[in-house]
């Protein structure tokens, strides 16, 4: 199994010494760089703002383990904390035989259809997953696996250096995707964006009625794991730059589905059952800042519609 580097107050920030970046780029990582080169405190509310316009490659592993909750703000103990994190890491069981064996096998196919984004090593990542996965699901007897599991752990894979942190911000992640109520109102949740989508979109909604889509189908899983088996990498890990910068990405990300509905209306209508169908669970990369702003708009429209009512969880 791949080894977790050593513990160190905070992931080593690359050199600046590379080929001068966009002017955008630089100012945006002097910003973070302000923020994380703190000694005493992190201003986590500073972090929020800037990761609403996406955070560098570089470091966006550390900062979402500020905006998960996962590192405190206070740095006063951070080393005793991240040394206990990683020791009650390092004690949670990690065998399972059988589910190890069919996170190799999903991850071994993610690796595939992923090839060309180059994001993760095909030699070390397996392992990570592996056990990253089987720690989680031995501690929480409740769940069980699934597919989506590799999906959702791969962001941090590709953005974490240290196993321990992966463990830490997948778990903090699926334990508000599985909080007990949201997990039981899943097909109320799916009824109201299905009349969202109705109400916003109707000839869109007619046409796949038409063709006889399952919109169930493709609906749910939109829902329920924030994109991350339709959506490109590098497109997942802009959207959740957003969402983790928001204290109520749950609730806000139906409309960014609706958001990506609106924007794909055109090509959808030229197409037959199932191209509908195979767009819809493998969407092409687009523009999420766009994206998001439409999603921003689209909420707006629904609060004016149907007033408080749109304050409920979707």
């Amino acid at each position: 199994m791949a080894s977790s580097p050593p513990l160190s107050s905070s992931s080593s920030s690359p050199s600046r010494r590379r080929t001068s970046p966009p002017l955008h780029s630089a100012l945006l990582r002097e910003d973070f760089d302000q923020v994380l080169e703190s000694e005493v405190f992190v201003d986590v509310n500073r972090l929020r703002k800037y990761a609403r316009h996406g955070i560098p490659d570089e470091i966006r592993g550390e900062v979402w383990k500020f905006l998960l909750g996962v590192e405190k703000p206070d740095r006063s103990n951070e080393l005793t904390q991240r040394r206990a994190r990683s020791e009650s890491y390092r004690e949670i069981d990690k065998e399972n035989v059988e589910t190890s064996k069919r996170v190799r096998g999903e991850v071994n196919r993610y690796l595939l259809r992923t090839k060309k984004e180059n994001m993760l090593d095909p030699h070390s990542s397996p392992a990570i997953f592996e056990a990253v996965i089987c720690a989680y699901l031995n501690c929480n007897n409740n769940i069980e696996y699934s597919p989506v599991l590799v999906q959702v752990c791969a962001p941090f894979v590709i953005t974490m250096k240290s196993e321990f942190d992966v463990y830490s911000c997948f778990e903090r992640l699926l334990n508000t995707l599985y909080e007990p109520g949201l997990d039981a109102s899943t097909n109320k949740r799916v009824a109201q964006f299905l009349s969202y989508f109705r109400t916003l979109l109707p000839e869109l909604y007619n046409y796949f009625e038409d063709e006889e889509l399952d919109i169930s189908e493709w609906a749910s899983s939109w829902l329920r794991f924030l994109l991350a088996k339709e959506l490109p990498t590098a497109n997942v890990l802009g959207l959740w730059d957003v969402y983790f910068s928001l204290p109520d990405f749950i609730d806000f990300h139906p409309f960014v589905c609706l958001a990506i509905l609106q924007h794909l209306k055109d090509s959808l209508e030229d197409l037959e059952q199932s191209e509908i169908r195979s767009m819809l669970l493998r969407l092409p990369r687009m523009n999420i800042s766009r994206i998001v702003s439409q999603a921003h708009n689209i909420r707006s429209e629904i609060q004016a519609r149907y007033g408080s009512a749109s304050g409920v969880r979707v």
